[in-house]
């Protein structure tokens, strides 16, 4: 399908990556890996045909169909949710448009014995075939179980997508691709605004697909259940491993041990005739041999090394005081907003030392959890925290609270005490802040980096009970090893909010379940909480010739259309019955109401975004370095839409109570 022949990309001297020969086939799922910055993205792209390689050729088969999702993409359309998802059909709108035409033109007609008429028919049959082959009559139902597993509900189809976060409008991206059914999905971080269900849906669905996916996803479970050949870019070069990612993991170490010893013999070898050069340099006797030498040394290639895993780094948090035995105790929590109710009647006890794990849909509580045992906000029971408990808190926004004039390393050389402070560089080398980026002012960094900092001066803080909600969203897999490890090896309590299973995996042994307004408790750990609970999203099934139906546990009756996903946000959406119409009047009143207000509060957030990238642009200028008019108008701006994002999801919150009535 794809046949990639001597590329080489270069940006500056060293180039990213040459000699690369490899090709794509069907049915191939190839994990595309290596450490950030390697060229993952970049050889994505120069597949799809966005950028050129610095040499070499990348040859498609006629008429293959490639689908890219990137990591980031301009989202500026107005359309509704259904409306800009149709998009995906283009095509087929237009290959129907042909075969009705041609259906006017034969009932125009009355010479059904001219040869003209005949080449009428023939070509109305073909296209009419092709239009069979693309299934144009179940392309609605097709869309709609397609934003389903995606985790968008019915009353979702027809909102503008400018109502959606960034995460939700990458998925409506996800879902057109999907629908245009491509040979080739190049797929960038995928899962990253993904819950487990959805996750879970997209596996299913790739596992199916009947051509070739290439993916980059630092989701370990994810990968290794979807893919069956892995490519790694390493040392500037494409290494091709015809297994599954787990099994690369263990021939990756393998190879690099092989290298080990290649390197240190190669390097011993060099002594020894470095050794005899300097020895012998001034002695006529020795001076072929000598030359000799030189010569040998001169044509010696040095063995390259993969680079180090960090993940082999061990880091512990420093030692803490012993809380109580219950560092939380929950009795009869419970948080509404207005007629919203987020979660009733929690009871939750955390004894000491375990590590729990929040899990459930977007907009069910977990958060708002969260806000409660930090005090930040009201509710009703009563929620106890244990003697002596001292809190680790990282919040999302966590980042937006470092000190903006301090470098990345003074950032963290002010938290670290004792034998940790040697180890900074390695601390940060862990965490993607290797080299000239430790000296990086935090204004400049980006929001990922920003978390990812906020992380490494959490695990330098001497806390009994951790509380971190989605720590992985920025972190590489390493990144991840060496914080999973930390946060095992942690003597306190710890409370993680995640989707990543395999980061949970092996690291909590209790999971708590929200949605419907209830938090249940499960015991054990996030795999047999997924074999218990199983999955309400509709499953994907494949059909002769490569279609598919969904079928779903939610969905008995067999008939088109009774499907209804569980809500993201708050209680289930069900319906009301025909003498509910006064009701239903009225709240559609509250809920135009409220999606005004979410709509006006992420404009505010966009003007204050765009006023703050204008800002950093002045900030970098040395000139304006000192001046501190634009400093003071940045750190407020900073603030203002600190508190303006908790309103909007304050308000999100109420208005997905809505939808959801």
């Amino acid at each position: 399908m794809i046949s990639v022949e001597n590329l080489k990309v270069e940006f500056g001297v060293k180039p990213l990556f040459a000699e690369a020969n490899f090709v794509i086939n069907a049915r191939d799922r190839i994990a595309l890996v290596g450490k950030n910055g390697a060229g993952k993205s970049t050889l994505l792209k120069i597949l799809c045909g966005m950028e050129r390689p610095t040499e070499g050729t990348v040859a498609t088969s006629q008429d293959t169909t490639i689908g890219y999702l990137p990591q980031v993409m301009n989202l500026q359309d107005q359309t509704t949710v259904r409306e800009e998802a149709k998009k995906a059909f283009a095509d087929t709108a237009k290959l129907k448009e042909r075969v009705e035409r041609l259906e006017r033109l034969m009932n125009e007609r009355s010479d059904y014995e001219s040869q003209d008429y005949m080449d009428l028919v023939e070509r109305y049959t073909t296209e009419h075939e092709r239009l069979l082959m693309v299934g144009a009559e179940s392309q609605e139902a097709e869309l709609e179980r397609t934003l389903m597993g995606l985790g968008f509900l019915r009353t979702d189809f027809g909102r503008p997508t400018s109502e959606f976060s960034g995460g939700w409008r990458m998925r409506i991206e996800l879902a057109k691709i999907l629908l245009r059914r491509p040979e080739v999905l190049l797929l960038d971080e995928p899962t990253n605004h993904l819950d487990i269900e959805s996750i879970q849906w997209l596996e299913q669905l790739l596992a199916q697909w009947s051509g070739a996916v290439v993916l980059v996803s630092h989701d370990r479970a994810f990968i290794n259940n979807v893919s069956n050949r892995t490519l790694e870019i390493s040392c500037g070069r494409i290494i091709d491993y015809r297994v599954k990612y787990n099994e690369y993991v263990t021939l990756r170490k393998e190879r690099r041990e092989q290298q080990l010893r290649a390197y240190e013999n190669q390097q011993k070898e060099i002594a020894d005739m470095k050794d005899f050069i300097e020895r012998f340099r001034y002695k006529a006797t020795k001076a072929v041999q000598v030359q000799q030498k030189v010569k040998q040394l001169e044509k010696i290639v040095p063995i390259e090394v993969d680079e180090v895993d960090n993940s082999a780094m061990h880091l512990k948090f420093p030692p803490c005081l012993r809380s109580g035995d219950y560092p939380i105790i929950c009795d009869e929590v419970a948080k509404s907003y207005g007629e919203h109710n987020v979660f009733a009647k929690v009871n939750m006890t955390i004894k000491r030392g375990e590590k729990v794990a929040f899990v459930g849909k977007n907009g069910e509580g977990k958060s708002t959890l969260v806000k409660c045992i930090m005090d930040e906000i009201p509710f009703d029971g009563t929620l106890k925290i244990g003697h002596n408990v001292q809190i680790g808190y990282f919040a999302q926004n966590q980042a937006q609270l470092l000190d903006e004039n301090l470098t990345v390393f003074q950032t963290i050389d002010n938290v670290a005490r004792g034998e940790i402070r040697l180890r900074i560089n390695d601390i940060l080398g862990a965490f993607m802040f290797g080299g000239e980026a430790a000296d990086k002012k935090v204004k400049v960094l980006s929001g990922g980096e920003r978390s990812r900092l906020a992380m490494i001066r959490l695990l330098l803080e001497p806390v009994n009970l951790l509380i971190l909600d989605e720590p992985t969203n920025h972190l590489d897999m390493p990144s991840k090893d060496v914080l999973k490890e930390a946060i095992k090896a942690f003597d306190g309590t710890a409370i993680i909010v995640s989707h990543d299973r395999e980061f949970l995996d092996g690291l909590v042994t209790k999971v708590f379940e929200f949605g419907g307004g209830r938090v249940r408790e499960h015991i054990g750990g996030i795999y047999e909480w997924i074999e218990k609970s199983g999955s309400s999203r509709p499953s994907p099934q494949p059909l002769p010739g490569g279609r598919e139906v969904y079928t779903s546990g939610a969905d008995k009756s067999g008939e088109k259309g009774n499907y209804s996903p569980p809500s993201q946000g708050g209680a289930g959406g069900g319906s009301t019955g025909g003498s509910a119409y006064a009701a239903r009047k009225e709240q559609q009143k509250q809920l135009k109401k409220a999606e005004k207000a979410v709509e006006e509060s992420e404009k505010k957030i966009a003007r204050m975004e765009q006023r703050l990238k204008e800002l950093d642009q002045l900030l970098s200028d040395p000139k304006n370095a000192s001046d501190m008019t634009l400093v003071t108008e940045y750190t407020d701006t900073k603030r203002q839409m600190d508190e303006e994002v908790e309103r909007w999801e304050k308000l999100s919150e109420e208005l997905e109570a809505l939808q959801n009535v």
